[in-house]
């Protein structure tokens, strides 16, 4: 499965979003993981639309969590930012050319797109099981117990 950056960049700004006390305005965001401002709010938007996030206006603006991370999936975040398509779609190939199988004896999916549907179910599945707290928990095991609070530190 190919995702754009932005998946990443959203993933990122979610997980910050988990330690934030007080709303975090775009370009805070932008310049913690040192992007590109207007990419980034492209980013937040889809997750505004999506009703991830939500954008709090005035001086101290900025966005917040939603609900509780435990309740924001990475694959809520990944249909945020890319769409909920599925990976692969089937174009029916095996009724074309000299030896076409006739439509009316395709009655169910070829193997090859039963194979690729069972493929973006387990992706699905996988992104669906972790969430955006499981990912803040991961950041302190991996980088120490003070690494999201260095990083509420920083964005105070």
């Amino acid at each position: 499965m190919k995702l754009s950056g932005g998946v990443e960049w959203a993933l990122h700004c979610c997980v910050v979003l988990t330690t934030a006390t007080e709303p975090v305005p775009a370009a805070r965001l932008a310049e913690l993981h040192d992007v590109s401002g207007s990419y980034l709010a492209k980013q937040l938007q889809a997750l505004s639309r999506a009703g991830l996030v939500t954008s709090v206006q005035g001086k101290a603006g900025g966005y917040v969590l939603t609900r509780a991370p435990e309740l924001i999936t990475i694959l809520d975040v990944v249909a945020a930012v890319d769409g909920d398509q599925p990976a692969f779609v089937c174009t029916e190939i095996r009724q074309r050319g000299p030896l076409a199988t006739p439509a009316e004896a395709c009655t169910g999916p070829c193997p090859i797109a039963r194979a690729m549907a069972g493929a973006d179910a387990a992706w699905r599945a996988a992104l669906r099981a972790v969430s955006i707290a499981d990912l803040a928990r991961d950041v302190d095991e991996d980088y120490g117990p003070t690494a999201l609070a260095d990083i509420r530190d920083w964005l105070s």
